[in-house]
């Protein structure tokens, strides 16, 4: 039996893509159900109509969940009970066969929770989408040195920007596209969404790797992301929302009282840090 595949995109102020996106995945290979989430955006009325005109679901929620609630909102108001979830932002345009790469490989990978395309930026760089997790020395030294240095090897390590063309394991898969095993998505309660936007990916990843799934890169599967509309207006509340999430992320990770001290030090760096790239 052909497996099912539910695909569930969040939006936001994103009537500008989402008619590329439901285009590019009419090609893309079998989905047989299509939810797309409106974090109670102004152009909800615009995204709904081109969603209610390609014939898929469109749900409108009263409130910005973020993403991780987004997405949660999306599967909930599913009407099918897929083999595979495909979570990917509203600016990803797929190219043809790239679902049914993924779920060939998901098929093939029966240990994969997850699974991600090479995802190519909107002038065809390779974006490093299947990443390490960040350890604390990695994250502080990619967090000092990544804008201003990004060939340092802490970056280099983390984000693994050399390991693009062979399917592999990695510690997470970016969120902006990524398959997830419904009975993994189910195991694990799906995303968390304490994560208002950013890290929800890497939270996912990390919980994965904890119960016993693989995160597998699927080079073989390309998608092009052509940019965060929906955050580029938004910058500076953008940036406190990733310090936030990562704060919450790594104090989860070191959440034992003797860290206490530990926990203080990374909260006042990041916010150091946010009020440097912020400023």
């Amino acid at each position: 039996m052909t497996p099912s595949v539910l695909v569930v995109t969040v939006t936001y102020n994103s009537a500008d893509t989402i008619a590329p996106f439901l285009d590019s995945l009419a090609g893309a290979g079998r989905v047989d159900e299509v939810v797309v989430v409106d974090n109670a955006s102004a152009e909800a009325a615009e995204v709904g109509a081109a969603v209610s005109a390609a014939g898929h679901r469109f749900v409108e929620l009263d409130r910005n969940a973020g993403y991780g609630g987004g997405v949660r909102a999306g599967v909930e108001a599913a009407t099918s009970d897929p083999d595979y979830i495909l979570v990917a932002n509203p600016d990803v345009v797929f190219a043809p066969g790239a679902v049914d790469a993924l779920v060939e490989a998901g098929e093939q990978e029966p240990g994969a929770g997850s699974l991600g395309p090479k995802i190519l930026e909107a002038d065809g760089s390779i974006y490093p989408s299947a990443r390490r997790l960040p350890s604390l020395r990695t994250g502080v030294a990619h967090a000092l040195f990544g804008r201003i240095w990004p060939a340092n090897p802490w970056t280099v390590r983390y984000r693994a920007e050399r390991e693009t063309e062979t399917r592999r394991d990695a510690g997470w898969l970016s969120g902006a596209c990524v398959l997830v095993r419904s009975t993994a998505y189910r195991e694990l309660d799906g995303f968390d969404p304490g994560y208002f936007m950013y890290f929800e990916d890497v939270d996912l990843g990390a919980r994965l790797g904890q119960a016993g799934w693989r995160n597998v890169y699927v080079p073989e599967a390309i998608v092009t992301h052509t940019g965060a509309h929906s955050t580029s207006g938004v910058r500076r509340s953008m940036e406190k929302a990733h310090h936030d999430s990562a704060y919450r992320y790594l104090s989860r990770r070191y959440s034992a009282w003797y860290f206490a001290p530990l926990r203080l030090a990374i909260r006042l760096g990041l916010w150091g840090r946010l009020w440097w790239v912020s400023r």
